[in-house]
């Protein structure tokens, strides 16, 4: 699920890179329930059309295979002009 997260972002933003996904799935619960956070870098071209389309693109995306009942929560925001990530070889 985390690489199909990727395509969607890549199909959407190309230039986006690799991304840095985080799964942790819980062995108790009350509703099932998928929340997805993704946190983007702040860009000129990533304005309200990009994110409305790009968190349709996901829930079609995820939605698809999820068991029903099923809450999904998708989450986009945006990095502050003080992260930094690169990746150290």
């Amino acid at each position: 699920m985390l690489a199909r997260v990727e395509a969607v972002i890549l199909r959407h933003d190309p230039g986006a890179g690799e991304t840095k996904g985080r799964a942790y799935p819980a062995s108790v619960f009350h509703h099932t329930h998928l929340k997805v956070t993704v946190s983007l870098l702040s860009k000129p071209h990533r304005g309200a059309a990009f994110v409305a389309a790009l968190q349709d693109a996901l829930r079609t995306d995820l939605g698809r295979d999820l068991p029903r009942p099923c809450w999904l929560s998708i989450d986009i925001t945006f990095s502050t002009p003080n992260y930094h990530t690169e990746l150290l070889t």
